[in-house]
């Protein structure tokens, strides 16, 4: 029965978040609540909250004190540079910007938070997507993806929580996945590709020589190619070419509605059209090599692991806004600047630990793992790490890492053990499933995604979780092809 109700819950909580009729942070605390009551342990109700407020406490910490640190290092220039690169590889060319979406993430995950790679990521590019009205969802979606083939490094969580919980070396399990992570991660750059492709047909290529402070909106708006726009021209340049403005999903419109109207830096040209302002107030030129001293000894004081990660952020939060803004109304004005941004991704940790908590406390989500695991035939045990890995799309999606990593891989290495199956394989084979797992409701880093682009969380999961799970698919065929898995 608590498998049932574990399922059911689940599906309710997923379907009115894609439908709309809830939002996540109502349907995360108020579902879980229902069936808490429903399983006949609404007197526990209390206690389950509160172990889950509590484990996942340090994580609001940290996330509230990261989004304090890196919007001071965005708001100061640190990132500048790279957002320019990017921004000039991609121009005005919906594809290249999907693209450029894909690898900035990436190179940002190297530093294993994902909630950093996103706020760095949207920071720089969604005024691009706003102005040439791209679909906000393909953004999120391209950079919860390639966020997930990346959140595999040894430092960015699972792969050392599968080392700890088999008992073997992190390097053993992460260096022979490489081949099949970076098939994945290709894949998410030819998908990038293939998702750009559609917005150029649906928008045309906007070249941005003639576009200005005084129409901004008259020129993206024009019609298609070799007709006049709507601001009277004939063609040309500042006009959109290439396509008409045909449709794209209903997610995609809604969050490309959402976006018109929405303000950017104008620009007169390629180069400084850029997604930062860059005569912003905010800037420390100065003090660039300070800031960029400070985040390097950071991410590597967090690699080491030398203290607990939220404190970490805390202290650095600290020194960055006493260094940069020694003035007490300039930290407040930052701190204000902020604190949207704060309150909205820590009010969702702390939803979302009602949902975990009620899922663990009731023992729903034992039962629903176990009955996964026993459902396996049989036959299929000289195969196990392939089970492992088709599993760890469902399994991490609907779990935290930890009771993933500590709680079911463990049995599967023990019934892959038993008809020869190597614990190095259950391992790797258990890492597939991450670049589903970053789009889950119960990952915390999601929310800063989605908040700062101002998606909605159903058109984000609708969008991406087809995507993200033919991608985690890509990575075990990969895997399987290189003899790894």
């Amino acid at each position: 029965m608590l498998t049932i109700l574990g399922f059911v819950m689940i599906a309710t909580f997923l379907v009115l978040i894609m439908m709309k009729k809830m939002s996540p942070m109502g349907a995360l605390v108020l579902i879980p609540a229902l069936f808490c009551v429903l399983v006949g342990k609404g007197a526990h109700l209390g206690d389950y909250v509160l172990k889950g407020v509590g484990d996942l406490a340090p994580t609001a910490a940290m996330l509230m004190f990261a989004i304090i640190y890196f919007g001071v290092m965005i708001d100061v220039g640190l990132f500048d540079p790279i957002v320019r690169l990017i921004l000039r590889f991609c121009k005005a060319d919906p594809m290249r910007v999907v693209v450029g979406t894909a690898i900035l993430a990436a190179i940002v995950s190297l530093d294993g938070d994902g909630s950093t790679t996103f706020m760095i990521t949207v920071s720089a590019m969604v005024p691009l997507y706003r102005r040439l009205k791209m679909s906000l969802v393909v953004m999120t979606g391209v950079a919860a993806m390639a966020n997930g083939v990346m959140n595999t490094l040894p430092w960015g969580g699972p792969t050392a929580r599968a080392a700890a919980a088999l008992k073997v070396d992190a390097s053993d399990i992460f260096v022979p996945m490489i081949p099949a992570l970076a098939v994945g991660l290709l894949f998410v750059i030819a998908l990038s590709y293939g998702l750009g492709l559609r917005e150029r047909r649906r928008l045309g290529v906007l070249t941005l020589d003639e576009v200005t402070a005084d129409e901004p909106e008259q020129v993206l708006v024009g019609a298609g190619s070799g007709g006049k726009g709507a601001n009277g021209r004939q063609g040309g340049k500042a006009a959109l070419t290439g396509g008409g403005a045909g449709s794209g999903t209903d997610a995609e419109a809604a969050s490309t509605s959402a976006a018109k109207g929405s303000g950017a830096p104008d620009a007169s040209d390629d180069d400084e059209f850029k997604g930062l302002d860059p005569h912003r107030a905010t800037l420390r030129p100065k003090l660039y090599w300070f800031n960029a001293a400070l985040t390097v000894a950071l991410l590597a004081l967090m690699v080491t692991e030398t203290m607990p990660i939220p404190v970490l952020f805390l202290l650095a939060a600290a020194v960055a806004l006493t260094v940069n803004f020694p003035h007490m109304n300039d930290q407040k004005a930052r701190i204000a600047a902020h604190a949207e941004n704060v309150v909205n991704v820590s009010g969702m940790v702390f939803a979302a630990a009602v949902f975990t908590g009620v899922l663990t406390g009731t023992g729903m989500v034992e039962h629903m793992a176990r009955w996964l695991v026993d459902g396996v035939p049989e036959g299929m045990g000289p195969h196990m790490a392939v089970v492992t890995g088709v599993l760890s799309l469902p399994l991490t999606y609907f779990m935290s890492n930890d009771g993933f990593y500590f709680g079911i891989v463990p049995i599967l290495a023990e019934a892959g053990a038993a008809h020869g199956v190597s614990t190095l394989e259950i391992a790797r084979a258990s890492l597939v499933g991450q670049a589903l797992h970053m789009s889950s409701p119960l990952v915390p880093a999601v929310y800063v995604l989605v908040g700062m682009a101002k998606v909605e969380f159903g058109d984000h999961t609708r969008f991406t979780v087809k995507w993200a799970a033919l991608t985690s698919l890509v990575v075990l065929a990969a895997g399987l092809a290189f003899g790894i898995i």
